[in-house]
């Protein structure tokens, strides 16, 4: 049995993975800025601790944490799931935009990591899932600063993966492609309100894209929570998990862009070495 800490769990992802969780057996702490809201929808059960959570307060952070191991006495699985999207272009988003995205999407993800680490290294055990996107893999128009907030997710779920693994614990970086939530709706979703006629064919075309495709989108959350809940189980965990058949194809075009990049250009990359003595 595991120990479940959930953020964003009164919706999407976060819910549908402690709905799992919890039919399984395990024990769930869900955490939302609304507990009520997990409530409401799970009801109360021996096996459940809904919590009050917003992930940009520090001290919020620390007191869920204690709450959690005070009731049941471990966390096993931390899943960081609590963010949201921007939609704009780079030029249109607001430095206040900006500062509020990386506040939840990365700064509270490193909140809720850093006060969950003490206990798992006390465990020598423990797995840690870091809600990424196909966008922390490739970026687009559009998306550019939601998309820096997922490569930034990237790259410390990386070094996390290898500061752990010595201690017993797992981090995986866990990256859907689209699937059908709420995710593109208000509710999930920051639109710049500024719009640059320069950028109607780009960031623009991608405004009009993603009200289309709004709950129409290929992937299934109900079998990507499965997999989640099953992943934990994998003993020897990867570093990243790709998640949906659009984001296999795009980090498939990027490894072939790369490889492309890397036979036109091998000669320049490789010329600003010191030279070597004969």
């Amino acid at each position: 049995m595991h120990t479940w800490f959930i953020t964003g769990a009164s919706g999407g992802f976060g819910a549908l993975i402690a709905e799992k969780a919890l039919a399984k057996g395990d024990q769930v702490v869900a955490t939302a800025r609304n507990p009520k809201a997990i409530l409401k929808r799970f009801g109360e059960r021996p096996n459940l601790l809904a919590v009050g959570l917003d992930v940009t307060d520090e001290a919020q952070v620390h007191a869920a944490v204690r709450q959690a191991v005070t009731r049941f006495g471990r966390i096993d699985v931390l899943v960081n799931n609590a963010g949201y999207g921007l939609l704009g272009a780079v030029e249109e988003a607001s430095g206040a935009e900006i500062e509020a995205l990386y506040r939840t999407n990365v700064f509270g993800l490193l909140a809720v990591t850093r006060a969950v680490l003490p206990h798992m290294r006390r465990q020598r055990s423990g797995h840690i899932l870091n809600f990424s996107s196909v966008g922390g893999y490739r970026s687009v128009a559009g998306f550019g600063v939601y998309c820096s907030t997922k490569f930034a997710v990237e790259g410390l779920t990386e070094a996390l993966a290898d500061e752990l693994r010595p201690l017993g614990i797992h981090a995986t970086a866990i990256e859907p492609g689209y699937f059908r939530t709420d995710f593109l709706d208000s509710t999930s979703l920051s639109v710049s309100p500024t719009q640059i006629a320069d950028y109607a064919e780009t960031a623009g075309a991608v405004r009009t894209k993603a009200t289309e495709i709004s709950h129409h989108q290929p992937g299934d959350p109900d079998k990507l929570a499965e997999v989640v809940v099953a992943f934990v189980d994998a003993p020897n965990p990867p570093v990243r998990l790709p998640l949906g058949s659009d984001t296999v194809a795009a980090i498939e075009a990027k490894h072939a862009a790369d490889a492309e990049l890397l036979a036109e250009w091998r000669s320049v990359s490789a010329s600003t070495d010191f030279a070597t003595a004969a």
